[in-house]
């Protein structure tokens, strides 16, 4: 868990905006999180992180000054695209990759809340299935199926230590500090791009 809390993302600001470098830089450490998990299931998942990590910063280096915040992607594409701006560019990548991380969020948060299947407790199947059908299922539910199968040959929650010598309840502490900002960050993304005329049946 040292590898999420190691790269912690910063408290946001009281106006909100969120600067584009650091934040691609923090997201960037969460891939290697899946590995630690020992299980092949969770691939796809951190590909598509690390694929919309990447198209977001090629955007981002194109204009550096003119794209410092998120939100001043969002306002130009919008402006670039108008009707079509949530369908195309950096904006439609912005709203897998909230999705991506809102599954990381709704994953961790459950395993913090206690959620666990009585007969098997040190599986964290329960915890994944859950958040696959809040968020993923609707944009891709026919491999629900698949996911859940391998799920039960694997991970066991005591891969969350990432092989470190650490308790348990030391785990979920680590765990709980790295959802504080993490949890606001993903609220925020989500809340520019409504705050912008998306229809929330689109966003999802």
């Amino acid at each position: 868990m040292a590898l999420l809390t190691e790269h912690l993302l910063k408290l946001l600001p009281k106006d909100k905006q969120m600067e584009t470098r650091p934040f691609l830089e923090a997201v960037s450490h969460l891939p290697p999180f899946f590995d630690c998990l020992g299980s092949p299931v969770f691939m796809p998942i951190k590909a598509d992180i690390s694929g919309n990590i990447t198209k977001i910063k090629a955007v981002y280096n194109m204009d550096p000054a003119k794209f410092r915040t998120l939100q001043n992607i969002l306002e130009a594409e919008k402006e670039m695209y108008g009707a079509e701006w949530l369908k195309v560019g950096a904006t439609l990548v912005l709203m897998w990759l909230k999705r991506c991380l809102c599954f990381i969020q709704v994953f961790l948060q459950s395993i913090c809340d206690g959620e666990k299947d009585a007969s098997h407790p040190n599986l964290i199947h329960l915890n994944t299935t859950k958040a696959y059908k809040m968020v993923l299922k609707k944009y891709h539910g026919w491999i629900l199926q698949i996911f859940q199968a391998a799920l039960y040959a694997g991970p066991y929650k005591s891969a969350l230590s990432m092989g470190q010598n650490m308790m348990e309840e030391e785990c979920l502490e680590k765990v709980r500090l790295f959802l504080v900002n993490y949890t606001a960050t993903i609220d925020i993304i989500y809340k520019m791009i409504t705050k912008k005329s998306c229809i929330l049946k689109v966003l999802g």
